[in-house]
């Protein structure tokens, strides 16, 4: 499944690395502060559909992104608004702060990682100017999925309401 985030972000695809050892916990925790919304009632149709994998959204309250597990980098969309993650634990995710954010082409977003770094659980990986980003027009409502759902039994969200950077927002099985 290596190549979703190749398409997804028009890069070449080049060989796969030998896969980690993988472990256990397959939790995904919360890479923003804010509030969670389920994925099929958001507003962007290619997420709420789960065309890209299941998982959940969150209404962000503060401009940071933070790894939800431990990991390598896969991708950092050229325009900054998305990070793609594989991690230890073999789950894929797609961070993708806003909707349409794309059209900013990078404007109020600041990585702070690149393809191909090993990060852990809580790291920074990305910050977004929440008010910039507003301002524009755009929603910041970020869709955290697992873009290799097929290969799991279960995907299913595990928070509801108010949650903080580091908690559980979605089992994987």
């Amino acid at each position: 499944m290596m190549g979703f985030f190749s398409n997804l972000f028009h890069k070449k695809e080049e060989p796969a690395p030998a896969p980690a050892a993988k472990t256990d916990d397959k939790t995904i925790y919360s890479p923003l502060e804010g509030e969670i919304r389920v994925l099929s009632e958001i507003e962007d149709p290619v997420f709420s559909s789960e065309a890209l994998g299941k998982g959940c959204a969150i209404e962000p309250t503060k401009g940071e992104v933070v790894a939800p597990f431990d990991g390598t980098i896969e991708q950092v969309a050229d325009t900054n608004h998305a990070v793609g993650m594989m991690g230890d634990n073999g789950v894929e995710v797609l961070i993708h702060v806003g909707m349409d954010t794309v059209e900013l082409k990078g404007k109020g977003y600041e990585p702070k990682v690149k393809v191909g770094d090993k990060v852990k659980k809580g790291q920074l990986l990305l910050k977004f100017d929440m008010a910039a980003i507003s301002a524009a027009g755009y929603k910041l409502t970020t869709p955290v999925v697992v873009t290799n759902t097929d290969d799991f039994a279960s995907v299913e969200p595990a928070a509801i309401g108010k949650v903080t950077q580091g908690q559980a927002v979605v089992l994987v099985k």
